[in-house]
């Protein structure tokens, strides 16, 4: 990924975890990647509307596995307009460069395959025109009203083609540019696609106000088109860089449609949690049953010991809830492949008050975006310090643990200082006044060891981004890129009444936290489920302001505009920071006006 500081750009390696993601999808041969996308494909056709469509595009190495495990899951189509298979559209554009020793690789293939024998295809939405071009064995003429045609003679009969009828593209798409170096589109993500390929495929196979989803969203052109389409939508993505891309590409999309007055609407940004740290706990594919449960509790039980290991704390009984203490701290590891949540830390604090606890270690690799410093609050005012830590990537390097070089940080740390209007008693603005980041990615003295002379890397060192530069004797310079706390936000919101927005979902109400989704049928009765609505306890977030930079604009605005209220009481304000490694840290500062 590349981040800029200042007026320059870096380039920064995804940490360890993000590294292990990847590199169990698609280093490990295409064997690994199909495993993957072969699982998700189940689950994207189950959600799938039965008149919907799903398009594939991946690159020349895996297209024509992808195809096949795409025919297993949604069918092959062909006769009688079966469901699957509808089309392979091919994307061919021009770009740069030509291969001296084979044909120059100048187009994608997009697969496009259908949930049912019904799906939907608006051809009228994506016709172009005819156009006159020379058609061959065809005569050109004009009727009456001056309107251009070519015609052609056939079984007795006079076919008349004008060119200004709009007629269904061919599925060869040359007319789509590829996206140039100085495309205003551009956002920096390396596999961006053009918004106007992914134009013509919502516009065919969706209509206003349908839900669109891509889980591997990258920069997000599908989220942004759709938004502009009028189009509901649904992204995800492993990396927190495409996340981040992401999300500031949406509020660039919503400022534009509020500035043209056009109706647009608020998303949230929710972390799912981390599956590559399935990587480590993975017991093997051939055991079943109780045999792989026992496995990978032993897996996992290892992992804790790692954990606290590195954090030296001393263990605690396999029984016991937590599991160790340190210098007087209980200590407890969360959830390995989940970030820890508001029902975590609650279970923490029920568990503190059993036994007389008053002071806690929380670990975990991540925690559950905009969690702090509410529940943090909350534990405080029942008399419980619960301190949170992130686990470093570094814990995975057992001669880093061996050494002592793993350092758990605590969670970044945001200022914001209200400035009252002195004329208007129910007016503030935001100040943000101090932002710092405490965590490392990589070690030092190994990166540093394996540079090779003449090159350099970048590090985030105990909250410094620096560059590492060897030259050719060998030596190595340390240039400290984030001279500034400023240096490390990128995106900064501000919601002046977070706590207005309860977080509401539907439950059964037969089932716990983990109940079914709505419209699911019960496998014993036969019957859909009764729902209700349930407040989680937390709160959305909403950008009622916002700042961020850009590829064109690296300022950044740390004083919001003035927000007045309807009437004067106590408020919590909602502040929360994205660094440029897309990290979200939040904090709430209490105002009270009139």
């Amino acid at each position: 990924m590349d981040i800029e500081i200042g007026g320059e750009t870096f380039h920064k390696e995804p940490n360890l975890l993000e590294q292990i993601a990847y590199r169990d999808t698609w280093g490990r041969g295409a064997d690994s990647f199909i495993a993957m996308i072969y699982e998700r494909l189940i689950l994207m056709c189950d959600l799938l509307h039965p008149e919907g469509s799903i398009f594939v595009q991946v690159d020349w190495r895996m297209s024509g596995f992808v195809r096949l495990v795409l025919d297993e899951v949604f069918g092959k189509g062909g006769e009688n307009e079966k469901a699957g298979f509808r089309n392979e559209i091919i994307w061919h554009y021009q770009t740069g460069g030509r291969q001296e020793n084979s044909f120059s690789r100048k187009h994608d293939s997009i697969f496009w395959f259908s949930r049912s024998k019904n799906w939907l295809f608006d051809a009228d939405a994506v016709g172009v025109l005819r156009g006159a071009e020379k058609r061959n064995n065809m005569k050109r003429g004009t009727d009456e009203d001056g309107r251009g045609f070519w015609s052609i003679k056939s079984a007795g009969k006079i076919y008349k083609y004008y060119d200004d009828e709009k007629i269904t593209p061919p599925d060869v798409w040359s007319d789509i540019s590829h996206m140039q170096q100085h495309d205003p589109q551009r956002v920096g993500y390396p596999t961006q696609k053009p918004e106007a390929l992914l134009e013509r495929i919502i516009k065919a196979s969706s209509n206003e106000g349908d839900l669109v989803a891509d889980f591997f969203c990258g920069s997000g052109t599908t989220a942004a088109v759709a938004e502009k389409l009028g189009r509901k939508w649904i992204t995800s993505d492993l990396g927190k860089f495409g996340i981040h891309t992401t999300r500031k590409r949406l509020i660039q999309v919503q400022r534009d449609l509020k500035t043209a007055g056009k109706p647009f609407r608020a998303f949230e940004v929710l972390n799912l949690g981390r599956y590559e740290r399935q990587a480590y706990l993975n017991v093997g594919g051939r055991l079943t049953g109780k045999k792989k449960e026992q496995a990978l509790a032993r897996k996992e039980q290892e992992f804790r010991e790692l954990i606290l290991k590195a954090y030296r704390a001393e263990p605690l009984p396999d029984t016991a809830f937590f599991h160790g203490k340190n210098g007087g701290r209980l200590v407890v590891v969360g959830p390995i492949n989940l970030p820890v949540g508001r029902l975590f830390v609650e279970e923490v604090i029920m568990e503190c008050r059993k036994r007389g606890a008053t002071r806690v270690d929380v670990l975990a690799f991540e925690f559950e975006m905009g969690l702090f410093p509410a529940v943090l609050e909350e534990s405080k005012q029942k008399g419980i310090d619960i301190a949170p830590k992130t686990i470093p990537p570094e814990v995975f390097d057992k001669r880093a643990v061996e050494k002592g070089q793993v350092r758990f940080a605590d969670i970044a740390y945001v200022e914001a200082t209200p400035r009252y209007d002195k004329k208007n008693k129910l007016a503030l603005s935001i100040e943000l006044t101090d932002f710092s980041v405490h965590y490392s990615q990589g070690l030092v003295d190994s990166i540093t060891a394996e540079l090779k002379a003449g090159k350099s890397e970048v590090v985030c060192d105990a909250g410094q981004l620096a560059k590492f530069t060897k030259d050719k004797d060998g030596i190595v310079k340390r240039e400290v890129l984030t001279k500034k706390w400023t240096d490390w936000v990128d995106y900064w919101a501000v919601d002046f009444n977070y706590e207005s927005r309860k977080e509401i979902i539907k439950m059964a109400k037969t089932m716990g936290v983990d109940g079914e989704l709505p419209g699911v049928v019960d496998a014993a009765s036969g019957e859909f489920l009764e729902f209700e609505e349930r407040w989680t306890g937390a709160y959305i977030f909403e950008n009622e302001w916002q700042s961020f930079r850009t590829r064109r604009d690296r300022d950044l605005e740390m004083t919001t505009v003035t927000h007045t209220y309807a009437k004067p009481g106590r408020y919590t304000v909602a502040i929360k920071v994205i660094d440029i490694f897309g990290n979200d840290t939040m904090t709430l500062v209490p105002v009270n006006v009139g």
